[in-house]
């Protein structure tokens, strides 16, 4: 239910042709005029034409920080608003706006509930590049994503952590919103984008949120400088909402950890809650779990913060509560214990160097492409055992014939499509390149 202006006097609607015109000025919305907008297009009475007018004029005009907590406010009350409140331990959300072998978020969930803090994840569109951490707990047998508000509630006051689809039900304008920034190309709109997050993330009942905003050639978003803006406008409308928020600018200018793929993924995620794993997952997982338990209040200072967090990846806690996740929502935990049920692919081959040198560039988005062309079945469905391992990362040095990565794959007509992009996704050269760093900032 909408909620009464907060204004006394009498709000006479402007047409959408005065909005149009207002933004495309450079003019500020109130908050009678944002919510007269986010009704218009919830009753279908905003032409499409206009909608997409306005979300160009929003793209380059921008909204100041008031404006886009006023639009995220509207959009949250679009639908339902979960009341968490019988749940006593504290309820952090995490968003990542999406990079290629991302796993975080399939070990932060599980860790979070190991660490005394319930963490109500619904996977949004905007949160996957490619390969969707839906996609990715799919190759799980009987793993069920699709689950309705009543049983998220159960989910998250029983096992304190959910993996799942985004319900209708929260904040149902994003979808039409976002369905008309991937017509327009306004999907970079920073405002926009603080919009879309906090609505839905808010709508889900968290107390606070920390995110993982990406930038690179493996993410949606390019340029480092608009990675910070966006970090910097989701913390700031966050605070002003009421709610705590920190964000991390982290690269993606290469794959996240050694493999791409769901099943060759699901393994990987596992490696990491056993303790083990890629060192550069492991880096990220506990930056971001840190920064979970602190602003959850379960750990005070930074060395308490990873200690929590080393002591429950280590100690199998965090292994035991992602099964006992997965076998809440139909999947076979047991599964998840002997790698010997894992399917296998037909076919494993190397991708060679084709010279001598170091790792110079990495185009995660090609890696991620190729993935796709070689997993994709006709039905549209990853195949569990498809993907690549053993990623060579930049400023590893290699011989000429010494595999790039390892690919797996079932079927042949597939491969050569896909081999153009992994081939090209690799840039040898001469002299050691300065890796990578992994996290370019902090913003609270």
């Amino acid at each position: 239910m909408r909620k009464k202006l907060l204004s006394p006097r009498k709000f006479i609607k402007p047409s959408f042709k005065y909005l149009i015109e207002k933004k495309r000025d450079g003019g500020e919305f109130a908050q009678e005029e944002i919510r007269h907008v986010v009704d218009s297009v919830m009753e279908g009475r905003m032409p499409d034409f206009q909608l997409a007018a306005l979300t160009m004029a929003i793209y380059f005009s921008g909204m100041s920080a008031q404006e886009t907590a006023f639009l995220a406010e509207e959009m949250m009350l679009s639908g339902e608003v979960m009341d968490l409140s019988k749940i006593t331990k504290p309820k952090i959300d995490k968003y990542s706006t999406g990079g290629v072998g991302d796993k975080t978020s399939l070990v932060l969930a599980p860790l979070a509930a190991a660490c005394g803090v319930v963490m109500p994840m619904m996977n949004g569109v905007d949160e996957e590049f490619v390969i969707s951490n839906l996609d990715k707990l799919s190759s799980i047998p009987g793993f069920n994503p699709d689950v309705d508000l009543k049983k998220f509630i159960e989910l998250l006051s029983t096992v304190n952590c959910t993996i799942v689809k985004q319900c209708p039900e929260i904040a149902p304008i994003d979808e039409t919103l976002y369905a008309m920034r991937k017509k327009t190309a306004t999907i970079p709109s920073i405002p926009l984008i603080t919009g879309s997050v906090l609505s839905r993330k808010l709508a889900q009942g968290a107390e606070g949120l920390v995110v993982d905003v990406k930038w690179g050639n493996g993410s949606f978003i390019k340029d480092v400088e608009q990675a910070r803006q966006l970090a910097r406008s989701i913390t700031r409308v966050g605070r002003s909402m009421k709610r705590r928020c920190v964000a991390l600018v982290t690269d993606m200018n290469q794959p996240l950890g050694d493999t791409v793929g769901t099943g060759l993924e699901i393994r990987e995620a596992l490696q990491l809650l056993r303790g083990e794993g890629p060192e550069d997952l492991k880096e990220l997982v506990l930056k971001l779990g840190m920064e979970i338990v602190r602003l959850a209040g379960v750990a005070g200072s930074t060395l308490s913060a990873k200690q929590t967090v080393l002591r429950h990846l280590e100690d199998g806690t965090a292994l035991e509560k992602f099964k006992e996740m997965v076998a809440a929502q139909g999947g076979k935990a047991d599964w998840l214990d002997d790698d010997s049920k894992f399917p296998e692919a037909k076919y494993v081959r190397k991708l060679p160097a084709p010279k001598r040198g170091y790792v110079h560039t990495i185009n995660a988005g090609m890696i991620a492409r190729g993935v796709q062309l070689l997993a994709t079945d006709k039905k549209g469905r990853y195949e569990p055992a498809v993907g690549v391992s053993e990623i060579r990362k930049v400023g590893t040095q290699v011989k000429q014939g010494e595999p790039l990565m390892m690919i797996h794959y079932n079927d042949e007509s597939r491969l050569d499509s896909s081999l153009e992009y992994l081939r090209s996704a690799y840039r040898l050269a001469p002299k050691r390149p300065n890796p990578p760093q992994l996290i370019v900032e902090r913003v609270a």
